[in-house]
């Protein structure tokens, strides 16, 4: 149970980062509602991620936790945000799922 809290801590970790970018790209009130999502999804990140460290080893949820976080943002990026795409950055990207599924695998 406590790896569904973490996966779900690490896609409200893309949600904050993604609140962030989308808050950069506007002004006045809907730049204020971003923030406020990005605060939102912060605190249900960090609360999940230490509700997962109670019985998760804390170095493989900050690992992994992390590791969603910055596949899901660089996808994110990609997608919404229009970030470039190249053949290394699609490799760096599955070397990084390798590694998160490498810790799962791994862990007591």
């Amino acid at each position: 149970m406590n790896w569904i809290i973490l996966i779900i801590a690490g896609l409200f970790e893309v949600a904050f980062a993604s609140c962030l970018g989308k808050a950069k790209e506007t002004t006045g009130s809907e730049m204020y509602a971003w923030y406020a999502g990005f605060f939102v999804s912060l605190t249900i990140s960090m609360l999940l991620l230490v509700k997962a460290t109670q019985t998760l080893p804390i170095g493989t949820a900050y690992a992994v936790w992390t590791g969603i976080g910055a596949v899901g943002t660089a996808l994110m990026g990609i997608f919404i945000f229009k970030d470039p795409v190249n053949f290394w950055r699609i490799f760096f990207i599955f070397t990084l799922i390798a590694s998160i599924i490498g810790l799962k695998v791994v862990s007591h």
